[in-house]
């Protein structure tokens, strides 16, 4: 049997697969690993792009989304260590090794890698910022509860006995995260890799950027409404960003306030202040890593609350709308049955 087993699930990537692919195939080390791609039905050239690298498997299935594509190819993965990243990521130098480093300690269940980008648009730049700032906060814990499949391991034999990823998502996102809830509530040790990167290309305008918060704000409610223990805090969320999601319905409270006492501007400027008394602790930490976007953070910041707002609201509506909204903390998902 193989060590390890990475996986890449992939929708239509002939385009993005192809350097992702070239960057594993160089790594030392890699003789000992088996590459899957898990072609979710693509409809281009992904499977012949991906089969014309040597050594990488390629499996197909009718479009079923990245969640059931991940669950495949650890079904059919060869390798005891699964190893997960996406299409358009490419691992740098080193990632192989320092994924399955951590798994030398039998105890270690799950571990999870991080972003860079070479990317000089300003949000793009803002992005990884914030990814960075995330790191900060898992790297000074001894385990975490948050893997996302960009740059994720798990044991296989734990990945299949949790059921993999839970394929009742109606779309891919916050799935990853979901599992990772669910491993920790068993006591499961998982393990933050700062040495693990894969660049990425990150949202390079303000608008996707904010869409893909909307988003996932929207799936992580249906991600804690499974595992409502981590309502109150996981390893990756900061507590004041939580506290920044009220900065909507804060303002519109002001302004019915304001409109009813005749001091619309104070109440306001009121509710203003106290949000940018919350970023001071993030943009001072932005600053010397990049002046301009330390300078713009409190603006990022407003924009990303209101998204994320807006995403929490519509997945809560979302839930109250499903007739089978039954939190699934510590069960086997629905869809399990497709591993």
């Amino acid at each position: 049997m193989k060590r390890a087993t990475v996986i890449i699930p992939t929708y239509n990537g002939a385009a993005r697969i192809g350097a992702c692919l070239q960057a594993l195939s160089t790594m030392t080390g890699v003789e000992e690993v088996e590459l899957l791609v898990v072609d979710d039905g693509s409809t281009d050239r992904t499977a012949e792009v991906a089969g014309s690298f040597p050594g990488v498997r390629v499996l197909s299935q009718l479009n079923a989304g990245p969640a059931a594509a991940r669950n495949l190819g650890a079904r059919k993965a060869a390798g005891d260590i699964l190893l997960f990243t996406d299409d358009d990521c490419v691992p740098q130098s080193g990632w192989l090794s320092a994924m399955l480093q951590p798994f030398a300690d039998g105890e270690v269940v799950g571990v999870k890698g991080i972003y860079r980008t070479q990317q000089r648009q300003l949000t793009a730049r803002f992005v990884q910022v914030e990814y960075e700032d995330k790191y900060r906060i898992m790297a000074a814990l001894p385990g975490i509860d948050f893997v996302d499949t960009y740059s994720a391991g798990f044991r296989r034999e734990r990945f299949l006995e949790m059921g993999g990823y839970d394929t009742s998502f109606p779309v891919a996102c916050a799935e990853d995260i979901e599992l990772s809830y669910r491993m920790s509530a068993r006591g499961w040790h998982m393990r933050f890799v700062p040495t693990a990167a894969v660049s990425h290309t990150h949202p390079a305008e303000l608008w996707g950027y904010l869409r893909k918060k909307f988003k996932f704000a929207y799936w992580r409610v249906f991600a804690l409404h499974k595992n409502p223990q981590k309502v109150a805090k996981d390893s990756h969320t900061p507590q004041l960003m939580k506290l920044q999601l009220l900065l909507l319905p804060a303002l519109l409270v002001a302004l019915l306030a304001g409109a009813i006492t005749g001091r619309l501007l104070l109440a306001i400027g009121s509710v203003l202040l106290a949000f940018l008394v919350t970023t001071v602790p993030f943009t001072l930490r932005a600053l010397p890593k990049d002046p301009l976007v330390g300078c713009l953070s409190p603006f990022f910041l407003a924009a990303r609350a209101v998204a994320q707002c807006l995403g929490v609201a519509g997945g809560l509506f979302y839930l109250l709308r499903r007739n089978d909204a039954v939190p699934m903390s510590n069960t086997v998902p629905r869809g399990s049955h497709q591993l």
